[in-house]
């Protein structure tokens, strides 16, 4: 039968495998997005099944962690943790595919000017740098690390927060591009979305380290 620690590294494994995934999901869906590159998008899309299937076995696996060990302290922690992470994860996968989506249907990439007046590509930019970091924090066990996050989240509010003024007084002085507008306010909706599962994993991890929950303590942690 396997140990505690055999099983509990398995888990740590799988969550590992499920950060790379997803990274690489929003990774290859930025790029296929910016470059109307279908085929991409289209790897992204027939990706998600694996990204499923994995959310499937690594909540699987917790609960049979949950059965078989009955962990308390830093090991309960760490399942517990996992499983929300996992379920992030899954989700900033969702996102990545939506967007994918929007790749497969769309037969012009918007105007340069547009995506950098909504600072498109910044959000891409941040959203990317969040996981990288919530990653290493992960895998380092480094509650220090996570905390980086929550300013760069806040950058994606900003970003979120004045795109509809943005839109609003530019479509002013040309109706013609709403179309492109609603594309690009649909993809910066999804990033920011990510922004905040980003932080919610954070706050998975720094639990994890340090029993502390910062759920509701968002103006001490300026969160």
């Amino acid at each position: 039968m396997i140990n505690l620690i055999q099983n509990k590294e398995a888990l740590n494994q799988a969550g590992v495998e499920m950060f790379n995934l997803c990274t690489i999901q929003l990774t290859n869906a930025r790029e296929a997005f910016l470059n109307l590159d279908k085929e991409l998008a289209e790897n992204v899309i027939r990706m998600e099944h694996r990204v499923n299937a994995l959310d499937l076995k690594i909540d699987r696996d917790c609960e049979q962690f949950l059965a078989l060990h009955k962990p308390v302290a830093s090991d309960l922690r760490f399942v517990l943790a996992l499983r929300k992470i996992n379920f992030d994860l899954e989700r900033i996968g969702d996102y990545a595919y939506g967007i994918s989506k929007y790749t497969v249907e769309i037969n012009t990439v918007p105007a340069k000017k547009l995506l950098d007046k909504l600072r498109v590509e910044e959000m891409f930019r941040y959203a990317l740098s969040m996981l990288e970091d919530i990653f290493q924090a992960y895998v380092d066990a480094d509650s220090q690390l996570a905390h980086k996050v929550f300013k760069k989240e806040q950058v994606l509010n900003e970003i979120n927060n004045n795109s509809i003024s943005i839109i609003i007084n530019t479509i002013k002085d040309d109706v013609n591009l709403i179309d492109q507008f609603l594309l690009l306010f649909t993809v910066i909706k999804k990033l920011e979305r990510v922004g905040d599962l980003a932080t919610n994993i954070a706050q998975e991890i720094i639990f994890y380290g340090e029993a502390e929950v910062l759920k509701h303590q968002k103006e001490k942690f300026g969160i």
